[in-house]
């Protein structure tokens, strides 16, 4: 080698070596003067956060508890006596009720909810069934309507109604179903799903609490899952619920005598819609909206735990995530447009205005969802790469497993399923994020997307005694075109940050946080490639 090759080559060498510990002094730097301290002020937000949860959490428990030991049912806080038939005045004691069913394309359930609703044990002549039909096929226009003219055959007084458009989804199908002429003579609207099926006393148990209580403006009765044992996604879907029904209604309804309003099986007095302004489509939770501003006008709400009614829960993923969205983005984005109303309304006390603002919207609706996806899924997985960054045990384990028993002892039946649940709601916060940061701050062309969540039925046992070969092999479409579309590519991003993470932590951390990042990383990649849920094969 002559000189002028050695010396160009020993230039390069202290050049190279040069610029790898001048990148070296930098990461050092940057780490310690930057991402360090962001880092930990990441996990204090998360801590803080997480404490608000808790304590709401705790504070519902305790209160649940006092509600249980101590009987306070509905009909002992309340006046309630049953109605009594009375032929010779007509049954004219028996308020006039109407029962509005909306549906879209519900081919599958049509028959069971109209089927559910006809069969109420209530004087013919002081009930009139609504199907409010906003479907878009014919075909099943044409079913849904010559199954209303079979049951007014019958005697049932049933009306078929239809719109020219879609506008304002559900809310402008209800709105537009009280503006017709006969509702004027009905005091009450009892409100059904396409796939809700109350039994035939629904209206006996409900209607009592109107008629002797004036100041009651909605009763709300709890969801029964009739597919609850269908697949694991329906099992720990059933826990988050029940937690839902048993403690934060029941907790609203006995302390503040509000709740929101679950948009189906339950009972309003029209007196009380229309003095809050009616149904409005400026959010996609149209029901929220109506039961806040009824309750900032003064009326109370009861909640009937032991009132249940049928419901169907998703089964499939992309159904589940469509309804999941609508309801992490449309509180958000009520809560927007509602916060300054709330503060600024004389008629309700202050205490149940801070219940509004601070437990029942910003804890439930947007830390809830913000703090289990930015603390469990981001900031902990991130903090294996920075030791120096220590999340406390109480933080990390006491607190988390406090929430977590409180939740999943309302389901008794479920509480081995409790760790499935722990993974699959951090996946799913990965939504309910999203959609809360989009109704927030009104992001994207998704603030007001209404997607109808696709009910089964009984199309699942159809199809298995119709077809017995699986669901790919029936299928016109390509294995390459089904796989793509059961591909979820935020859901597998966010396994393969996490993966990274555990497995570096598993080689180098300290923690033991691979422990849980490892199981968190299977459930993404589960949930990733659609391996969740209930496929349908094709007809």
């Amino acid at each position: 080698m002559d000189l002028v090759s050695l010396i160009s080559e020993t230039v390069l060498q202290l050049t190279g070596d040069g610029v790898v510990q001048e990148l070296g002094v930098v990461w050092k730097h940057t780490r310690e003067l930057l991402i360090v301290p962001i880092l930990k002020f990441a996990v204090f937000i998360c801590l803080t956060l997480s404490v608000m949860l808790f304590i709401e959490r705790v504070y519902m428990g305790v209160v649940i508890l006092f509600v249980k030991l101590s009987g306070q049912k509905p009909e002992n806080r309340y006046k309630w006596a049953e109605l009594k038939d009375d032929l010779e005045a007509a049954n004219s004691n028996y308020p006039m009720v109407l029962v509005q069913i909306p549906m879209y394309n519900e081919k599958e359930v049509y028959q069971l909810s109209i089927g559910a609703a006809c069969a109420l044990s209530w004087p013919s002549s002081q009930l009139i069934i609504q199907v409010l039909d906003d479907s878009t096929n014919p075909d099943i226009k044409d079913l849904v309507e010559i199954e209303c003219q079979m049951w007014a055959s019958k005697g049932i007084n049933i009306k078929y109604e239809i719109r020219s458009n879609r506008n304002g989804y559900k809310a402008g199908a209800l709105k537009e179903g009280l503006k017709h002429a006969y509702v004027e003579t009905c005091d009450f609207v009892a409100i059904f799903d396409a796939d809700f099926q109350p039994d035939p006393d629904f209206l006996r148990r409900s209607i009592p609490y109107f008629v002797h209580n004036p100041d009651i403006g909605l009763v709300q009765a709890r969801w029964k899952f009739v597919n609850a044992n269908e697949c694991w996604m329906t099992r720990v879907q059933e826990m988050s619920l029940n937690y839902h029904f048993r403690v934060e209604q029941e907790v609203g309804s006995s302390t503040y005598a509000f709740f929101g309003f679950n948009g189906t099986a339950g009972v309003w007095r029209i007196d009380a819609i229309k003095e809050a302004g009616g149904w409005k489509d400026r959010t996609t939770v149209e029901d929220m909206d109506l039961a806040v501003r009824s309750s900032l006008m003064g009326w109370k709400f009861v909640y009937i735990g032991d009132l249940k009614v049928k419901s169907e829960l998703p089964s499939t993923f992309k159904a589940f995530r469509y309804q999941q969205h609508r309801w992490s983005c449309g509180p958000a984005n009520l809560f927007r447009k509602m916060v300054l109303e709330i503060i600024k309304n004389k008629t309700v006390n202050l205490w149940k205005k801070i219940y509004l603002m601070y437990s029942f919207f910003l804890v439930r609706k947007i830390v809830a969802h913000i703090v289990t996806f930015l603390f469990y899924c981001v900031v902990i997985p991130m903090c294996v790469f920075f030791p120096e960054v220590v999340v406390p045990l109480w933080g990390l384990f006491y607190m988390p497993t406090v929430i977590t028993i409180l939740n999943a002892i309302e389901t008794p039946r479920s509480i081995h399923l409790v760790i499935c649940w722990v993974l699959f709601e951090n996946v799913m916060s990965l939504h309910r994020t999203k959609g809360t940061f989009i109704g927030l701050f009104e992001a994207g062309g998704r603030v007001n997307e209404w997607v109808v969540t696709e009910k089964l039925g009984d199309a699942l046992l159809k199809s298995k005694e119709n077809n017995n070969s699986p669901a790919i092999k029936s299928s016109k479409k390509s294995r390459f075109a089904i796989f793509r579309e059961r591909l979820h590519l935020l859901e597998l991003g966010m396994g393969t940050y996490i993966l990274v993470c555990a497995c570096y932590d598993f080689l180098f951390g300290k923690y033991w946080y691979f422990i849980y990042l490892f199981g968190q990383t299977i459930a993404f990649f589960i949930m990733g490639f659609g391996y969740v849920g209930t496929l349908i094969p094709p007809s």
